[in-house]
């Protein structure tokens, strides 16, 4: 379909889809058999300004929007989604810093950022706080003009690699969640060190560690927005972050769909290719179908958020909840497509079956999509009413 891209978001997504084909896919299984962070290819998305898309032009970005990084992250996700995401939660650590952040942060951190000399990650999850991010335990307690912080971050994209960390600790336990507040922690803080890297079952060349923090100091100039602003600074983040879980969904599915295709036609069975059969061309138009509608919804959720609407949480999950039950499912098919060399790590589906199964997980699973989408349609239906 003709999504009316711009030519510039043209160029970019070219670009980008060249940067994927010549030095992401030659080493994707490589980089995911070893669990590598893929530093020599942040260094290219660095020289070709793909960091900057996602920061603002005057802190020396290029100021695009959601839609525009929803495309890089869908075109590295065809390649390698542990590449993708390693990208895509510079970004998600940003947003705080570009929504919330004051101006002395910004022209500190942005500028770094945007150059790609630093990675950064955001870190609310912990071992007891997932989907109810009330429940986190972190907690940063005023002392003159520093805060010090004790707890652990769990499963946390890009830690250990990262250089700024976007760090969600509760101020006020007699608030809830209305008692957490935001704070920038740099790597190499006293007292901030990193537990051992997850030996996950997919997007296994991205950094996941515990994040821990024992009497971490750090100065009051840090706190993002002010006291009490954490979760909101947590939340409004997601909300412009999701779609790019979305779009990584797309480009596993999109990218198994053209493995399936291609096995199909040189697959001979019974003097034929499998493609000739009905039931392998019923799947495959399935699949394509499926992709098709959720790019579809994440392009327009992702120019609706664009549009600077405020009311993005519900078309934020929606994005995210449909793109991801469809990456699952058309991995699925591609893996029975290949039949038994589906199931065997010499053929690119079974990654991408496994990367797929963590956007169904993680920035909210998709139960608790459904339950933001659901409160969201009864809370417009009550204000109708009046």
């Amino acid at each position: 379909m003709n999504y009316f891209l711009t030519e510039e978001q043209e160029m970019i997504k070219n670009l980008v889809k060249q940067i994927a084909q010549e030095k992401i896919a030659p080493v994707a299984i490589e980089l995911d058999e070893k669990g590598e962070f893929p530093w020599e290819l942040m260094k290219i998305f660095a020289q070709s300004d793909l960091f900057a898309i996602f920061v603002p032009e005057e802190y020396g970005g290029l100021g695009k929007g959601v839609l525009d990084l929803c495309i890089i992250i869908e075109e590295l996700s065809k390649a390698c989604a542990g590449v993708a995401v390693s990208y895509a939660a510079s970004a998600l650590g940003t947003y705080p810093i570009i929504l919330f952040g004051s101006e002395e942060q910004k022209k500190k951190y942005l500028p770094q950022i945007a150059k790609g000399e630093k990675l950064t990650a955001f870190a609310l999850t912990e071992s007891d706080a997932g989907s109810d991010a009330g429940s986190i335990r972190t907690a940063a307690v005023r002392d003159g003009n520093d805060y010090i912080l004790n707890g652990n971050k769990q499963w946390i994209t890009n830690g250990g690699e990262a250089e700024i960390y976007t760090v969600i600790a509760i101020t006020d336990r007699a608030r809830g969640s209305r008692g957490a507040s935001a704070f920038m922690v740099e790597k190499g803080t006293t007292g901030f060190s990193f537990g051992k890297k997850e030996n996950k079952m997919g997007i296994r060349c991205s950094a996941t560690r515990e994040l821990i923090f024992n009497d971490c100091r750090i100065p009051k100039e840090n706190l993002i927005s002010g006291e009490g602003k954490g979760f909101l600074v947590a939340m409004k983040t997601l909300d412009k972050s999701r779609p790019g879980v979305a779009a990584q969904a797309v480009g596993i599915a999109q990218g198994a769909l053209d493995d399936a295709i291609k096995y199909a036609r040189e697959r001979i069975q019974f003097g034929k290719p499998i493609s000739s059969f009905q039931g392998i061309q019923f799947m495959l138009a399935d699949m394509a179908t499926q992709i098709e509608a959720a790019r579809a919804l994440l392009y327009a959720g992702a120019r609706y958020i664009d549009s600077n609407a405020k009311d993005i949480s519900k078309i934020s999950s929606m994005t995210k909840l449909f793109a991801s039950d469809v990456a699952m499912k058309v991995t699925t098919d591609a893996v029975q497509i290949f039949g038994g060399y589906g199931y065997m790590k010499d053929y690119p589906v079974e990654k991408r079956m496994r990367d797929a199964k963590i956007t169904q997980i993680y920035e909210g699973t998709n139960q608790i999509q459904r339950e933001v989408i659901a409160l969201q349609l009864i809370k417009e239906a009550a204000k109708n009413r009046r």
